[in-house]
């Protein structure tokens, strides 16, 4: 009876998968992701599991996980995106791209009411999935490019933004790149400068991307509450 309780509590929690970077470290290749996405999850009462970027088992993580966290990261490369890399992008590993936009595709076409939330390289990925495109570097763009690396500013909607979540207040980002169109994405938050914040597809039940990172923003409404929402929408 013990047995079948604990099976019932463990099928209760969501389970949200995360996916992870690729760094090189002596000579080997390692999946890193900071533990706070994690934890973001297990307090907002879902079971988070990290997702090798292993292209084979894109089908496997989508009918495992009933939602999901693109996390934060360096620079896509952009060539697969019809344009030239910027030569002052860091790109992340291959493998790493190559996961995440077909992720997004197989939830596309197979799972698409499954809650998804980007974070700030995953908010860029969905836009540039949705046919957008990006800022690819903001100090040659934006005079108050350095208000967005490594620092906390201010976020609101535009008008009529419809959201889970509240979209004003004050958040902690660190990119050098920023969606500039987000495709048949819609925006719903910039910040005071004009950088988009936010964006969602209309057209999907929990399908949020967020230039922040929640799970480094003190503010509860723009950070942890984020993380509760997607778990909420994640058990129905």
């Amino acid at each position: 009876m013990g047995q079948r309780a604990d099976s019932s509590a463990r099928q209760s929690r969501p389970v949200i998968g995360i996916t992870t970077d690729i760094v090189e470290a002596g000579g080997r290749l390692k999946a890193d992701c900071s533990l706070a996405y994690a934890m973001c999850v297990e307090k907002a009462g879902g079971t988070p599991i990290l997702l090798p970027p292993i292209v084979g088992l894109i089908a496997e993580h989508v009918r495992l996980c009933d939602g999901f966290v693109l996390t934060g990261g360096d620079d896509p490369k952009m060539e697969p995106f019809g344009v030239p890399t910027h030569p002052q992008a860091k790109v992340i590993h291959p493998d790493r791209q190559e996961y995440e936009v077909g992720l997004l595709e197989a939830l596309r076409a197979g799972r698409p009411d499954a809650p998804v939330l980007g974070v700030c390289l995953g908010m860029q990925l969905m836009a540039l999935h949705a046919g957008g495109k990006l800022d690819q570097f903001l100090p040659e763009t934006l005079a108050t490019h350095a208000m967005h690396k490594n620092k906390e500013h201010p976020v609101a909607p535009v008008c009529d933004a419809r959201c889970a979540f509240p979209l004003t207040g004050v958040v902690w980002s660190n990119h050098r790149q920023a969606v500039q169109e987000p495709g048949k994405l819609a925006v719903i938050a910039r910040s005071n400068d004009g950088v988009i914040e936010a964006i969602r597809d209309p057209a999907r039940r929990w399908y949020f991307g967020v230039q922040w990172h929640p799970e480094r923003t003190a503010a509860a409404d723009l950070g942890q509450r984020i993380l509760n929402d997607l778990v909420s929408a994640s058990s129905h």
